[in-house]
């Protein structure tokens, strides 16, 4: 009996520790975690963004909210930057440490084939521009992180583990 116990007591510990520790690993350890979304069409296009704030075309995407899961985020920011809306669930195609943005900063890229165009993007306080552009003919000023994403999946490449 007294086996039973003390295994019970030694299941019950991790769980206390993490919620006491929870608070403290969140402000020590912090990150912060943003998805991407390479969405091809079947004519070979790429759907891009240009941002108001800062220079280069972009893989449409953002930051992950609080209690908020990934792919809610990416749904989301589709339907805010892109007005495109997800058909199905897109596959995971990498992780990324995006050491320029942060030393906390990681990234998610979804590769999104199965969806719908709700509208034409208009320009707003945050995107400039948006489109869907030929892989083989990028606009001017695509940001170097973006062709190498591009360059890996029109390749089968595996993704590396940074940005």
């Amino acid at each position: 009996m007294a086996a039973t116990t003390r295994e019970g007591q030694d299941r019950a510990r991790p769980g206390l520790v993490s919620r006491t520790l929870h608070p403290y690993w969140r402000f020590a350890r912090g990150l912060t975690l943003g998805v991407r979304a390479a969405v091809l069409d079947h004519a070979g296009h790429v759907f891009l963004i240009r941002h108001t704030y800062v220079p280069g075309w972009h893989l449409p995407g953002g930051g992950v909210e609080a209690g908020e899961t990934a792919l809610a985020a990416l749904k989301r920011e589709l339907l805010e930057e892109a007005c495109i809306e997800l058909a199905g669930e897109p596959p995971l195609y990498g992780i990324y440490f995006n050491k320029r943005a942060s030393r906390q900063d990681h990234v998610l890229l979804y590769v999104v084939r199965d969806f719908g165009i709700l509208g034409t993007k208009t320009p707003d306080r945050e995107i400039a521009e948006a489109g869907f552009f030929p892989l083989q003919a990028l606009p001017e000023g695509v940001t170097p992180a973006t062709r190498r994403r591009l360059a890996e999946i029109a390749s089968g490449t595996p993704p590396p583990s940074t940005w």
